[in-house]
């Protein structure tokens, strides 16, 4: 408890929302895919092997390299850097063939970033690596841990595992999410941690914001009430228990 609330105030966050993240992803992600045993084995498998991020033999960081990606050269932030990565597969990439190579509808993290369990998280924040790497220089800011390199997998996903080092990646991808909805799309959601563990869980937060500040753009425009966030399961579990969870700090 001492651990989530001394990270929660470095991120200028509720420490809920870090409870509610954890809660949420725990009660719906670990208890529907895994069991505890197979939890660890899951992560002494990676911890103890030499991992990759590759899809079909290509490592990510070649992959990169690749000419669509000419857009996000230059950019030094890791979560804009990463994201402008994230939004050029699903654009040219994404369920779609492209010099001979037939690439999945499905995620950039889920096809590039999880080699054994393809779309599983892990670890106390049940963080993705993708997530990681997009949050390392904010963590690195703010925290002063060491800065992730997407050529080197078992660090990262010792990271990810590690709870000491995954709770500061979680309270950066929540502040992620509170700043992009309050910029973008004009929205406070530092008090409703069922909103913040419903982006947590959805992700893309940036693009979400974007998209609902589009349709209250035209609801405007028409004289219509504008459209709120919404929380989903995820979100509603941890508002709904929000009382009792308040009670363990």
């Amino acid at each position: 408890r001492a651990k989530i609330r001394k990270v929660a105030a470095a991120y200028d966050i509720d420490p809920m929302h870090i409870v509610g993240a954890i809660v949420g992803e725990h009660t719906y992600n670990v208890d529907a895919y895994d069991r505890l045993q197979t939890y660890y084995v899951k992560a002494m498998s990676y911890l103890s092997s030499k991992l990759t991020f590759a899809y079909e033999g290509e490592d990510v960081s070649d992959f990169v390299e690749r000419p669509q990606f000419q857009k996000c050269a230059g950019i030094t932030d890791s979560y804009d850097l990463w994201e402008c990565r994230e939004q050029v597969w699903n654009h040219s990439f994404r369920g779609k063939t492209v010099g001979g190579t037939s690439f999945p509808n499905d995620r950039f993290g889920a096809t590039f970033f999880q080699p054994y369990y393809a779309g599983q998280t892990f670890g106390l924040g049940q963080l993705n690596p993708l997530t990681a790497l997009q949050m390392s220089d904010l963590v690195h800011k703010v925290s002063g841990l060491p800065e992730l390199d997407v050529n080197d997998p078992n660090t990262v996903y010792n990271t990810i595992m590690d709870p000491d080092l995954t709770l500061p990646y979680v309270a950066a991808t929540i502040r992620k999410s509170i700043d992009a909805y309050n910029s973008i799309a004009g929205f406070d959601i530092s008090h409703n941690p069922g909103l913040t563990a419903t982006l947590y869980n959805v992700g893309n937060p940036e693009q979400r914001a974007y998209a609902l500040e589009e349709e209250n753009e035209k609801r405007r425009a028409a004289g219509e009430a504008e459209k709120l966030p919404e929380e989903n399961y995820y979100g509603w579990l941890v508002n709904d228990k929000l009382d009792e969870l308040k009670t363990l700090f």
